[in-house]
């Protein structure tokens, strides 16, 4: 975040990087979509409305519920995390071959098929009660 110039956390930028991808949300749908507990999201985004950076307003479908949206500001505070992100990404990189760089292309899209190939296969976990009695 120093990169980017802005006094954010980690939580508080993922809430703006997750309202940026799909502006306007309501605050409990954005913390399933983080799996955290409401509160955890409430009290970030009281925060990022306090300094700009979000604005609630009415639910268009449900009067009686809230959306959270990016202003202005939060926006190009969005825009400054993905920039840093990008620069980080790249001075990451700047050794790189060509060669290496072709490779982890091809590797990093096999990976990304599998995710999505198995995104809805069932994982044989093995539940918390079984788990911790095995030790």
């Amino acid at each position: 975040m120093a990169a980017a110039g802005l006094d954010l956390d980690r939580a508080a930028v993922t809430i703006l990087r997750n309202i940026a991808a799909r502006d306007p949300v309501r605050p409990g749908v954005l913390a399933v979509r983080l799996s955290v507990e409401a509160s955890h999201v409430t009290r970030q985004l009281r925060q990022l409305e306090r300094i700009g950076h979000v604005v609630r307003i009415a639910d268009p479908d449900d009067r009686r519920a809230q959306l959270v949206q990016l202003t202005d500001t939060g926006l190009a505070a969005v825009e400054r995390i993905r920039e840093a992100s990008r620069r980080g990404v790249e001075l990451a990189l700047a050794d790189w071959t060509p060669d290496d760089l072709e490779r982890f292309a091809t590797l990093f899209r096999r990976l990304v098929h599998a995710f999505v190939a198995h995104a809805e296969t069932p994982l044989d976990l093995p539940d918390r009660a079984s788990a911790g009695s095995s030790r």
